[in-house]
């Protein structure tokens, strides 16, 4: 008999989470790899966080267009496969840039190839998912996706091949797993995974009718924060910690595999607690948590606690499954629901992704290179105000 692991729904969560991880190992191979970019193409903190934000800013518009545009033709599985295909592609591209106007291109075309990816992986994982496992089998998606793949592997890995054989060719491997992971997408997704239903297809661009929902309002308010919290610091603590703090390259990577490795645990943990426990509860509390981790990184630096607290102080990471995908899919009927997944993931990156690292760089460039941590703690907090005014009640499927 087979074995349970091997359901269909596992399959599916397996592979939309390796494929999630090969677009996020592209997407963050850039910050791992800053500290050599930044010093071969002179790059300053302000056209450091415009890398960011341009790439957020594509990425936003395509992840409500295209996969609207996907689900009102029925072209879900369509768009996914050739999405998985360009952006590692562009991971060459990032390799190839030799000034920041080339790098700039390169990551906005990442952006528009990447933003369908994640809501309909997440719309493809809603749909197999058993009940009372909706929470986890995001969080695995994240877990295995953003954590294992982008924030364990990819900094150990991308630093260890740009210091022995230069930052171009660890783009070029970065680009490499992801067209493995397009052709197991269109070989192994069933057509019933994929594909909308005649009253899903036929609303197209409705953000009115979404924006009714009282949980997307408020959901997308926490998203923006959530995401916010994350991209303030992420394009710039790889050289906080080499600049700043005195790392070396070799001390930067690994203490990044180690938030790498809260981001894993967290990921899955937080949104499993969330399934027993409630998504209100579970956001209150762990935004609390998120909002100790900029401290947690300035006041510790040097100590025995430094990487301790920050490993436990990064677990927030763990509400953006919930936020991005759970919260979404419990506040609407079926045939809204890759749609809100997509305009709330859309919303959050222009807020969180594109304005938040603009605003963090140019503070840490004006008034102290720290300053896109306070820039987090101000976020975490606000996430906790906005959850207060959550509701606790699903919509029914319809």
């Amino acid at each position: 008999m087979k074995s349970r692991f091997f359901t269909y729904e596992n399959r599916v969560v397996l592979l939309m989470a390796l494929t999630f991880g090969c677009l996020f190992f592209d997407r963050l191979a850039l910050n791992f790899l800053m500290p050599f970019v930044s010093k071969d193409l002179d790059l300053n903190n302000t056209q450091i966080g415009l890398l960011a934000a341009v790439l957020s800013l594509a990425w936003a518009f395509s992840s409500f267009f295209s996969t609207a545009w996907a689900e009102a033709n029925n072209k879900k599985k369509m768009v996914f496969v050739a999405a998985v295909f360009v952006f590692s592609f562009c991971s060459f591209g990032s390799g190839l840039a030799m000034s920041f106007t080339g790098l700039l291109i390169a990551r906005m075309v990442m952006g528009f190839a990447e933003g369908p990816v994640i809501p309909l992986a997440q719309n493809f994982v809603e749909k197999v998912s058993s009940q009372g496992r909706l929470g986890l089998n995001t969080g695995l998606l994240q877990a295995v996706g953003s954590a294992l793949f982008g924030s364990i592997i990819a900094p150990v890995l991308l630093v260890q091949i740009a210091e022995n054989m230069g930052w171009r060719s660890a783009f070029y491997v970065a680009g490499v797993p992801g067209l493995l992971m397009g052709i197991l997408t269109w070989a192994f997704i069933k057509k019933t995974t994929t594909e909308s239903n005649a009253s899903e297809q036929k609303s197209h661009f409705n953000i009115s009718e979404i924006l009714q929902y009282h949980n997307v309002r408020w959901g997308m308010a926490i998203a923006c924060c959530v995401f916010g919290w994350w991209f303030a610091t992420l394009p710039f603590i790889s050289n906080y910690f080499v600049n700043a703090q005195g790392m070396s390259s070799d001390q930067m990577g690994k203490t990044m595999g180690i938030l790498g490795i809260s981001g894993l645990l967290s990921s899955m943990i937080v949104p499993g607690l969330s399934d027993k426990f409630g998504r209100k509860k579970i956001i209150l509390i762990f935004s609390i948590v998120g909002a100790l981790y900029p401290f947690a990184v300035y006041y510790f630096s040097g100590s025995v606690l430094h990487l301790p607290m920050m490993f436990l102080t990064y677990f927030m990471m763990g509400l953006i499954p919930i936020a991005a995908a759970v919260i979404p899919s419990e506040a609407v009927p079926n045939h809204l629901k890759a749609k809100t997944i997509g305009l709330i993931t859309a919303v959050a990156e222009i807020i969180g992704g594109v304005l938040v690292p603009a605003v963090s760089g140019f503070l840490s460039d004006t008034f102290d290179a720290s300053a896109f941590l306070w820039v987090a703690a101000v976020l975490a907090v606000l996430t906790f105000v906005f959850a207060l005014n959550l509701e606790t009640k699903k919509v029914m499927d319809i």
